[in-house]
């Protein structure tokens, strides 16, 4: 098997405009591979600590030369001569070069970017796609996507409360149809808008971002834009939501910040139900804090067996948290990121946590990307049954979906489409 023989680091840009690392890989066969790696914008707080400078007077102290370092100087030397072929022992490997729970030395972004490149370049070893090198029998299933198309809460500058307001294509039978289905409501919208004189100008993930009077005339809209496009609501296509409700959380009052009141859990319980009376919605992501352990446990008992209910500042990718979630019988689903917790191996670890628990899980981007579209062979690989990577625009976005579409292209008729089965409602 190849073995590494060099690695090198740089700063790069994301779709932010922020730095952030791209590391590139080289085996002794020759082979070659590049990851670039992601950057939150509402991040969790048990999340694995990206690196940053903090050199006030370069990039607003969000410079990454000290991650670059670490892989140039610290990491890359140490990895060399190691096989490309054994993820998991290269991973542990770095982790035990580290030393700290939450990859605090080198930060989790370097350490990211070493994993990933290398199993792209042992992909490319073996001549094969990345999601077959991870997952070499099969079966293959494409994942739903979940679609932002109105952004809000850190994504947006517009007032909204919820972060994303998502649709969900299920229709088709192929990835392929959906998609069509996700770009044909994405323009319907946006024609919608213009005749409203609204905003058409687009959040971090792509999403319109237009000034609006509430959270529901947003889903008003969304699901107005759906039954325009010629699809129906609740058959061909559901309504999802990452509500990210950590980032209206007050820790003083444990209340919530909700359009201009402060309300509780309960209450916000009670909304996410009557908004699932009113409109299909299928999926609704951290819809409380993080650490609100109890109102998370009162929202799954309410609504658990009605929707999809993911985790992701609340499980930040990790199999502690997660495993707190499945004892607790909190949440149905993991919102699965690779760099919250910054291994491939650990990240891969989580799914395995969560689907064995009979757990749905969701690969998703960040708020700030890079072209690299790991992601969508991650999905593919692990069997997960969505991906969220933003909107119908933002070429970092559809960097994923149009890999997607080169993977069902290849699998052919094997290909198979995780469609109205991606949710594990009883």
């Amino acid at each position: 098997m190849a073995k590494i023989s060099k690695v090198t680091a740089r700063e790069i840009l994301d779709s932010r405009g922020n730095p952030t690392l791209e590391v590139d890989v080289v085996l002794d066969d020759g082979s070659f591979a590049r990851a670039g790696v992601p950057s939150g914008a509402s991040t969790g707080a048990h999340e694995a600590i990206e690196l940053r400078d903090g050199e006030k007077n370069r990039y607003q102290g969000k410079g990454v030369r000290k991650a670059v370092t670490h892989v140039c100087e610290s990491l890359g030397p140490k990895v060399i001569g190691l096989s490309a072929n054994d993820q998991a022992g290269l991973d542990h490997f770095m982790i035990k070069l580290d030393g700290t729970e939450n990859k605090a030395k080198f930060g989790a972004n370097a350490i990211l970017g070493v994993s990933l490149a290398v199993a792209r370049a042992n992909a490319a070893s073996q001549k094969v796609p990345l999601y077959k090198s991870l997952n070499k029998t099969g079966p293959y299933k494409i994942p739903v996507p979940l679609m932002n198309v109105i952004n809000g809460g850190a994504h947006a500058d517009n007032g909204l409360d919820v972060q994303e307001f998502m649709i969900v294509p299920v229709c088709g039978g192929r990835f392929s149809e959906a998609l069509r289905a996700g770009s044909e409501i994405f323009h319907t919208l946006k024609a919608d808008l213009k005749k409203k004189c609204l905003s058409t100008g687009v959040g971090d993930e792509g999403g319109f971002a237009p000034i609006l009077k509430s959270n529901r005339q947003a889903l008003e809209l969304v699901s107005e834009a759906v039954t325009k496009a010629g699809y129906k609501l609740g058959t061909d296509v559901f309504l999802a939501l990452d509500v990210a409700a950590t980032e209206t959380f007050d820790p003083g009052t444990k209340k919530y910040r909700w359009e201009e009141k402060s309300i509780t859990s309960s209450d916000l319980i009670s909304t996410y139900a009557t908004w699932a009376k009113d409109f299909p919605l299928i999926s609704v992501e951290d819809g409380l804090s993080e650490d609100d352990w109890e109102g998370w446990k009162n929202l799954t008992t309410e609504l658990g067996k009605k929707m999809q209910l993911v985790g992701d500042d609340l499980f930040v990718t990790n199999k502690t948290r997660i495993q707190r979630g499945i004892d607790g019988k909190i949440a149905n689903s993991v919102l699965i990121k690779v760099n919250q917790i910054g291994t491939l191996t650990e990240t891969l670890e989580s799914v395995t946590l969560a689907q064995k628990a009979n757990y749905t899980t969701v690969f998703s981007h960040r708020s700030g990307e890079t072209e690299d579209s790991s992601i969508a062979d991650l999905a593919v690989a692990t069997g997960s049954q969505q991906i969220k990577t933003g909107s119908l625009c933002r070429g970092e976005r559809i960097a994923k979906y149009n890999q997607l579409l080169r993977i069902e292209e290849e699998l052919g008729a094997t290909a198979q489409f995780w469609g109205k089965n991606a949710f594990n409602l009883a």
